[in-house]
C-alpha cells in the first residue's frame, strides 16, 4: 500500500478534491514564473532592454527543443494514475524506476542537442544581430543544467500521479529562491549580464533534482526511488511512449509554429522583441493558473479510468471547465488592469510598455478559449486517446498559425496582425479539444458496456 506520507489527504467533494490538488501546482507555477520573471527583470534593470529581448527570443526556441521529451512525464503520470486507481500498487514500482531512467536519457540527449544547434537555429530565426551573440551564451549554459530539470519533472510527475502535488511545490519553492539570490549577486553585484541569469536558473535546477530524488528515495511504499534498480521495463515504457510520445510531439509542433511567430516578432526589432517577452512573461501567469487543472485533469481522470468511474470523468470535464473561466475573469482581469505596473517591473522603455499592453489587450480579450485548448487534453489522454489531441494541435492551431502568417501577416505586416493569431488559433483549438473529449467519451462507454462494465460510483481521489 502506499503509506498516507506519499498520498495528499482529500475532502468529499470533487470541485474541492481538484482545487486542493491543483492549488499546489498553481503556486508551483506562479512561483517558477516569478522565479523567471525575476530573471528577466534582473537582466532588464540591470544590464538594459538588449540584454532583455536576448534572453526573451530563447524561449521559443528552447521550449522547441526540450517539449518533445518533456511530453513523456505526461506518459508517466497516467500510467501511476491508472494503476493508483486501479489499486495495481505492484505496478507501480517497475513505472517509477522506468520513469526515472528515462529522465536520464533524455535529459542528457536534450543537453547536447541544445549545444549543438542552438547557434545555426537562432540564425535561421533571424534573430537580430544585436542580441544574437547574447542569446546563443544564454542558450548554452541553459542547456547544461537540462538533465537536472528533465529529472525533476519526471520525478514531480510520479508524486502528482499518486494525489501528492505539495512536495514538488516545496522543492520548487527553495529552488527558485536560490535562483532570485544568484540572479541578484551574478547580475546585479558582479555585471555577469545574461551569462549570470543562466548560471543561476542551471545552479537552482540542480537543487531542484537533488531534492525530488532525495524525496523520492526516502518514500515509503511503490513510489520508492532506489537508484540501483533504475532500469527501464519494456513493457512500461510502451505504455509511458504511448500516451506521452503525442503529447510531446504536441509540444514540438507547438513550439515551432512559436519558433516561426517569433521569428515574426524578430523582423520587427529589438524593442518588440522585448515587448512580447515581458508580455508573453506576465500572461504566462494566467496561463499556468489554468494548467494547474491540465495536471489535476490528468490525475483524476486516469484514477478514474482505473477504477472505471465513468460518471467521474463527466465531472472532471465540467469541474475543470468551471474553473477555467473563473480564472480568466479574476486573474486575466487583474492582468489586464494592473498589466502597464506589471510590464514596468521588467523595464522602463515607455515603447516597450507600449507594445506589450497591445499585445496583452487582444490576447486577454479570448484567453479563456486558450485554457480550453490547453486543459481539456489531459482529459481526454489519461481516457487513453493522446493522439487525438496533438491532431487537433498540428491542425487547429500550428498549421492555421503558420497560414495565418503566409496570408494574413503576410498581407499586413503589422504587430497587431501578428499577435491575432494567439486568439484565433486558441479559438477554433479549443472547440476541437470538446468535441474530441465527447468522441473519446462515447468511444470509452461504448467499449465498456461490450466489455458488461457497470460504472462505478464517485471514487475517491487516493
Amino acid at each position: 500500500m502506499i503509506s498516507k506520507t506519499d498520498a495528499a489527504p482529500v475532502p468529499e467533494s470533487l470541485p474541492k478534491q481538484m482545487l486542493i490538488f491543483a492549488l499546489p501546482i498553481m503556486a508551483m507555477n506562479i512561483l517558477q514564473l516569478m522565479f523567471n520573471a525575476a530573471d528577466m527583470v534582473v537582466v532588464g534593470r540591470f544590464s538594459g532592454s538588449a540584454a532583455l529581448a536576448a534572453v526573451g527570443a530563447t524561449g521559443s526556441l528552447i521550449n522547441l527543443i526540450v517539449n518533445l521529451f518533456m511530453g513523456l512525464s505526461v506518459g508517466t503520470t497516467v500510467v501511476l494514475a491508472n494503476d493508483y486507481g486501479a489499486g495495481n500498487y505492484g505496478e507501480i514500482k517497475q513505472t517509477v524506476h522506468t520513469s526515472m531512467a528515462v529522465s536520464i536519457i533524455s535529459g542528457v540527449v536534450v543537453m547536447f542537442v541544445g549545444l549543438a544547434f542552438c547557434v545555426p537555429l537562432l540564425e535561421v530565426m533571424g534573430t537580430p544581430q544585436d542580441i544574437i551573440a547574447a542569446s546563443a551564451l544564454y542558450m548554452k549554459i541553459y542547456f547544461l543544467g537540462l538533465p537536472a530539470s528533465m529529472v525533476y519533472n519526471f520525478g514531480a510527475a510520479i508524486l502528482r500521479a499518486v494525489g501528492d502535488s505539495r512536495r514538488p511545490m516545496y522543492f520548487l519553492t527553495v529552488s527558485g529562491v536560490i535562483n532570485v539570490v544568484l540572479n541578484l549577486l551574478f547580475v546585479a553585484a558582479f555585471r555577469m549580464g545574461v551569462a549570470g541569469v543562466a548560471w543561476a536558473t542551471v545552479i537552482s535546477q540542480y537543487v531542484a533534482m537533488g531534492l525530488i530524488i532525495l524525496s523520492l528515495s526516502r518514500s515509503h511504499g511503490p513510489i520508492r526511488y532506489e537508484l540501483r534498480q533504475t532500469a527501464i521495463n519494456k513493457e512500461k515504457l510502451v505504455k509511458i511512449v504511448r500516451i506521452g510520445l503525442p503529447a510531446g510531439l504536441q509540444g514540438l509542433l507547438f513550439s515551432i509554429s512559436n519558433v516561426m511567430i517569433q521569428s515574426a516578432v524578430n523582423s520587427f526589432g529589438s524593442v518588440v522583441v522585448a515587448a512580447s517577452a515581458a508580455a508573453g512573461n506576465v500572461e504566462g501567469f494566467v496561463a499556468t493558473t489554468t494548467n494547474a487543472f491540465y495536471n489535476a485533469a490528468i490525475t483524476f481522470t486516469g484514477q478514474r479510468m482505473g477504477a472505471e468511474d465513468y460518471d467521474g470523468i463527466d465531472t472532471v470535464f465540467k469541474v475543470c471547465i468551471g474553473y477555467v473561466f473563473g480564472i480568466w475573469l479574476l486573474v486575466g482581469g487583474a492582468t489586464m488592469y494592473l498589466g502597464p505596473t506589471l510590464l514596468g517591473f521588467y523595464t522602463t522603455n515607455p515603447e516597450v510598455i507600449a507594445v506589450g499592453m497591445q499585445r496583452m489587450r487582444l490576447l486577454m480579450a479570448i484567453y479563456f478559449t486558450c485554457g480550453t485548448m490547453n486543459v481539456v487534453p489531459g482529459i481526454t489522454r489519461a481516457m487513453g486517446y493522446s493522439i487525438l489531441p496533438m491532431l487537433c494541435t498540428l491542425i487547429g492551431a500550428c498549421l492555421l498559425r503558420i497560414v495565418w502568417l503566409a496570408t494574413f501577416f503576410a498581407w499586413h505586416p503589422t504587430v497587431t496582425t501578428l499577435f491575432l493569431c494567439y486568439p484565433v488559433t486558441w479559438t477554433i483549438a479549443g472547440l476541437g479539444q470538446v468535441g474530441i473529449f465527447f468522441y473519446a467519451r462515447r468511444q470509452v462507454r461504448q467499449k465498456a458496456g461490450a466489455l458488461g462494465t457497470v460504472p462505478a460510483a464517485s471514487v475517491p481521489a487516493k
